[in-house]
Order: C-alpha cells, then sequence, then structure tokens
C-alpha cells in the first residue's frame, strides 16, 4: 500500500487567520496495481475543533481492504476559538473532491465514484458539500471545471440541525457565537436539502449522548420528501465516536495522529507567545495525550455496530455503481 501526503492548497490560496502555519491536506492510501477503483475520502469528526484521529487511517484501511482507493482529509478546524471557520472547511472539502477528480487518472480512480465518509462535525462537512457544493465555486483555473458534487456520502453519527437536536458547540467553532438564523439556517443542512442532493448513507446509535439520534431522523427524512436516494441505520445502543466500532478501534491502534496538525501548529504558537492555552485547546490537548481528569474508560467493540462498513460497501456496489464497468 502506497501512501502520501498531498496539500490541497497551492502558495497564496490558503489564509484561514488561526492556521498558524499548517495547510489542509490529504493522506493517500492507494493499491498500486493498474485496476481503476471507487474512492472512499474520509473526513474524521472533533467537533470543528480538531480533526479526530480516531476516525482517520483505521477507517481508510478499512475501505482500503474492501477495495477502495482511500484517502483522509485533514480540513481547517477551529481548535483555540480564534476564528470563526465560516465556509472555510466546506472549500477545503470542495478542493479536495476536485483534486481526487483531476488525478484519478494517476491515482487509478473512476472520477465519478468518489464517495465521502465524514463522522459527527465531519458527517456535516460531507454532507453540506451534498447539498451547497454548487455554491462552493473554486477561483483556481485548475480546478474551476471540475464538479466538486460526490458521487454519495457515508453520514456517520452526523451533526445534522442547528434547530433543537443541534450540538451546538460544533456550531459556535464553525459560526461563532453571533450567527445569525439565515446563517444557522443554511448549516441546517435537513433545510437544505433538494433535488440535487447527493444520494446518502446514515448510520448513528440510539444511545449517542452527544449527537441526539434525532440528528439522522431529519436527515433521512428530508432526503426521503426531496427524493433522494438513501440508506438509513439506527443501532440500539453504543456511544457517540465509535468510529469503526470493532477490535482495532478499541484498542486504540490509530496510528500516527497526523489529523491533529493543526492542533499542534496553534498550541506551539501559543506556546511561544507566552500565552495562557484557551479552555478548548487545553481539552483537545488532554484528550490526545489521554490526560483526562475522570479515569478513562476502557473502550470495547460493539460487534453489531461493526458490520456498518460492510453494509456502505454493499450500498455503494449496488446503489451507486449498480451497472457501471468500475465495481471491485
Amino acid at each position: 500500500m502506497k501512501t502520501e501526503k498531498i496539500i490541497i492548497w497551492e502558495p497564496g490560496e490558503y489564509c484561514y487567520p488561526a492556521a498558524f502555519g499548517f495547510v489542509p491536506n490529504l493522506r493517500a492510501y492507494l493499491h498500486q496495481d493498474e485496476k481503476q477503483r471507487p474512492c472512499i475520502l474520509v473526513i474524521p469528526g472533533g467537533g470543528y475543533r480538531m480533526v479526530s484521529p480516531t476516525e482517520g487511517k483505521i477507517v481508510a484501511e478499512k475501505f482500503y481492504e474492501l477495495g477502495y482507493q482511500t484517502f483522509v482529509g485533514t480540513y481547517t478546524t477551529n481548535p483555540a476559538g480564534i476564528a470563526p471557520l465560516k465556509t472555510q472547511p466546506l472549500r477545503d472539502l470542495s478542493r479536495m473532491v476536485r483534486l481526487i477528480r483531476r488525478n484519478a487518472e494517476a491515482f487509478h480512480i473512476n472520477a465519478e465514484a468518489v464517495v465521502l465518509c465524514g463522522f459527527s462535525a465531519g458527517a456535516h462537512l460531507c454532507g453540506s458539500l451534498c447539498v451547497h457544493g454548487k455554491d462552493i465555486p473554486d477561483d483556481n483555473p485548475a480546478y474551476s471545471g471540475i464538479s466538486n458534487r460526490p458521487a454519495g456520502a457515508i453520514l456517520s453519527y452526523p451533526v445534522i440541525t442547528a434547530g433543537k437536536y443541534a450540538h451546538r458547540d460544533s456550531f459556535t467553532a464553525l459560526l461563532g457565537e453571533e450567527a445569525d438564523d439565515g446563517e444557522l439556517d443554511w448549516m441546517s443542512l435537513e433545510k437544505q436539502v433538494d433535488k440535487n442532493t447527493a444520494p446518502m448513507f446514515l448510520w448513528q446509535t440510539v444511545t449517542d449522548e452527544l449527537v441526539p439520534v434525532e440528528n439522522s431522523y431529519l436527515m433521512a427524512d428530508a432526503l426521503k420528501n426531496a427524493g433522494i436516494p438513501f440508506e438509513h441505520h439506527v443501532f440500539p445502543a453504543g456511544k457517540h465516536g465509535l468510529s469503526l466500532a470493532d477490535a482495532r478501534w478499541a484498542s486504540e491502534d490509530y496510528g500516527d495522529p497526523y489529523t491533529m496538525e493543526q492542533t499542534f501548529c496553534v498550541t506551539k504558537a501559543l506556546k511561544a507567545s507566552g500565552g495562557k492555552l484557551p479552555e478548548p485547546l487545553q481539552n483537545l490537548l488532554a484528550f490526545l495525550a489521554g490526560q483526562e481528569d475522570e479515569p478513562k474508560e476502557r473502550k470495547e467493540a460493539v460487534e453489531n455496530v461493526a458490520i456498518w462498513p460492510v453494509l456502505a460497501d454493499q450500498w455503494i456496489r449496488t446503489q451507486l455503481l449498480r451497472g457501471r464497468d468500475d465495481k471491485k
């Protein structure tokens, strides 16, 4: 398996004020043969405060084993609460999809078979591209003529709504404390579904304690009403952030936490300035180092939930790739 880091923005294109040297990027996990394969672009969650390592490499490697060319996207987040993100993460993801399609021949990918796989706030980001992709142009002539619409999206325990069942801190990181109703409605994905929305595979647990399960129900209902193909699985039990929910996830074998690059850059800059780290950033660093005040709870695989990648693979092959020559 070949892996590589790909910077998505060219010099001068990226200017988020709290990046501190970070530039969004892709990590590729590519089969070294001439077979043209469908693609999974994995977008981890993290409340728009970080890009979680628990939902990155291990998920990409799982879909690689299922026969896909895979990527992990590390997008812009707001770890220190310095500047609302607005549409920057969405522009990052849009560029990622266009970059993959532009290089589809070199990556041995079917350009029409690029599927997103997002988790929590990362699922919100994927869903945002599914509903708002037409509103995200690319000023670079090398990418402006390439579609950013995914073939479909897997949304895992997704943040969807800014309304009654919102994960409020995700929207604070994204839009700031003073977001108006128009911004919140635009980012409430269930309100933005139309006939052009990409198909979706949704899954969540009833007992999700951070993002209420109503989020996925709201999205499924909106997709149904708009006539968009979708599949929706609700598992009876399991905490938020299950990732693969298998033995590897439970063992915390996540590999190099490269998705935390921006957090490391921000921390280094703030420490160098001599200032106290903001509370959101302190919490993230405690999470990464395993230094929570409470004793660390041992993770256990959730066997019935761990089947979701197989179900998603089946959905992609039978619903998105049906009748095409790009089946695995």
